[in-house]
């Protein structure tokens, strides 16, 4: 995935949801509508979302240390899945919770400034505007993703894609378009019907929705941080070209995992002819190594260990780890 269209999209998205946020909170303001409140609290959180992508695109950039001979490339990782858990928590359940606050002051018979106000209307005007503005921030994530998406469905990519910004972005753009309209049926029907209950229904559902979002980042990103394989069809290029490698009978057997989402590490064990000479052994890796960073430019680490391959060979038992001392 191009960093820089992820950085494109976040950015977008960060200039849009800063300029929201504060038409939102302005609104809250002068109507007092929960589902406003809701939704600044999303904008917010959305752009405190994006400030850390760009800050973990950053950090991730730092050349590879003692400490980190593998570099730095999952802090990209790391700072989605803080996304996740700044959606679940400043978004998601700060949204619930005003809506319960809400409630017991509609239940309560408390006065409701957006039935009473009359700047009802600027509450509509923001949201409209808002839609807007998020619409322009999907689009270009969309025009983004669908750059390298390739065949692979809008799920699919969310799922599959190695780099976290783009999905992100997705899923929040997403998310806040969803949010704006049932803010803007809440207030839409508490002015229309006189009952704040849908103001309530409105911010509650903004709630739940940015906790399901939450949870699906936190679940995608936590494989990521794992550690994913290389996709399939990187690995189908990786094999084809270690088999027509000279000097390289076969594939025995090949690892690969993300160390980041433009840094791959290979481990493979190459069958060599049974005759062949240190020389030659030395040159058939040097061989491989060049065609699978051909094949594939992100492997950046790549181990090669040869060996003479013979059927059904079964390797030895790994030994017991040693007991803890003291036991």
């Amino acid at each position: 995935m191009s960093t820089e269209g992820g950085n494109r999209a976040v950015i977008a998205a960060l200039l849009a949801n800063t300029g929201i946020a504060v038409t939102k909170f302005l609104a809250f303001a002068l109507t007092g509508a929960s589902s406003m409140l809701a939704e600044g609290i999303h904008s917010v959180a959305d752009s405190g979302n994006q400030l850390l992508l760009l800050l973990g695109g950053k950090r991730s950039r730092r050349e590879a240390t003692e400490e980190h001979p593998f570099g730095y490339g999952r802090e990209r990782y790391i700072y989605s899945f803080l996304v996740a858990i700044v959606l679940f928590s400043v978004g998601g359940l700060f949204a619930l919770y005003e809506a319960y606050h809400k409630a017991v002051e509609v239940h309560e018979g408390k006065p409701n400034e957006l039935l009473e106000g009359r700047w009802w209307w600027v509450a509509i005007v923001v949201l409209l505007g808002a839609i807007a503005m998020e619409g322009f921030s999907f689009r270009t994530a969309i025009a983004e993703t669908n750059k390298i998406r390739g065949r692979a469905s809008w799920t699919q990519f969310i799922r599959r894609a190695k780099s976290p910004e783009l999905p992100v972005i997705l899923l929040e753009d997403f998310a806040a378009l969803i949010g704006l309209v049932l803010a803007l049926f809440g207030v839409g029907l508490t002015k229309i019907t006189g009952n704040g209950y849908f103001d309530v229904i409105g911010t509650a559902g903004i709630g739940v929705l940015l906790v399901c979002v939450a949870v699906v980042l936190a679940v995608e990103t936590k494989s990521l941080l794992l550690g994913e394989a290389a996709s399939l069809d990187a690995q189908r290029r990786l094999r084809e070209r270690l088999e027509a490698t000279e000097g390289v009978d076969r594939v025995i057997h090949m690892r690969t995992m993300h160390l980041g989402p433009e840094e791959l590490l290979v481990g493979v064990k190459i069958g060599v002819p049974q005759s062949a000479d240190a020389a030659a052994v030395a040159a058939s890796i040097d061989a491989a190594e060049r065609a699978m960073r051909e094949a594939e430019p992100t492997a950046r680490v790549i181990y090669v260990e040869p060996d003479i391959y013979r059927e059904g060979h079964v390797t030895d038992p790994r030994p017991e780890p040693a007991a803890p001392a003291g036991h």
